[in-house]
């Protein structure tokens, strides 16, 4: 793979865990529902799904 490319699923990456923070510190847990967590599980899922995807362009 070339690095400009690679570069760019990096940065991706990197702004995905940014919103994953920014949505998990905003979440109140005495007040969290269920449609909150699912978010940040499949935050969580799109995330890992982006990891492989970069090690196996590697």
């Amino acid at each position: 793979m070339n690095q400009p490319q690679n570069n760019g699923q990096v940065e991706q990456l990197k702004n995905r865990l940014h919103l994953f923070l920014e949505k998990l510190e905003s979440i109140e847990p005495e007040t969290a529902d269920l449609q909150e967590i699912d978010q940040l599980i499949l935050l969580v899922d799109e995330i890992e799904q982006q990891m492989e995807q970069i090690k196996t362009d590697n």
